[in-house]
């Protein structure tokens, strides 16, 4: 009698959180993981900041683990910053420079540069996590 398998893709967050449903530890140890496997793009996007008149800018970074990696500046400043302009032609946007529809000005870019890193770290990461749990089956 020939087997049957069916697959179920699932949202990446839902997936995650049932990492804990196989062990709890194995959850938590992926978004350890998956934070620290974003440093670089947090280290980069925190770099771009250095020599902005706004100090705050530099500031009122969170890392988590929601979904994979969620990188947020939460500064107000750093936000008009990045994105002023870019629905709407403005005066200040245009003090700025251009900056294209969902892009950002700086931290978008310096994240990029450090994508493939992460994404390699990642699919390795994955890759041991899907073992592990093939194993607890």
């Amino acid at each position: 009698m020939p087997a049957s398998t069916t697959i179920e893709v699932v949202g990446v967050k839902q997936t995650i959180n049932s990492l804990r449903k196989i062990d709890p530890q194995l959850q938590k140890d992926f978004k350890a993981d998956a934070t620290a496997i974003a440093q670089p793009a947090i280290n980069a996007g925190k770099a771009v900041y250095k020599d902005l008149p706004l100090s705050g800018m530099r500031y009122a970074w969170t890392q988590n683990a929601v979904g994979v990696i969620l990188i947020e500046q939460k500064d107000v400043a750093a936000a008009v910053f990045e994105t002023a302009g870019r629905a709407n032609a403005n005066k200040l946007g245009n003090a700025l420079g251009f900056v294209g529809a969902g892009r950002t000005r700086l931290i978008g870019p310096a994240v990029y540069k450090a994508r493939r890193g992460i994404e390699a770290e990642m699919t390795k990461m994955i890759a041991k996590t899907m073992r592990t749990v093939q194993s607890e089956l």
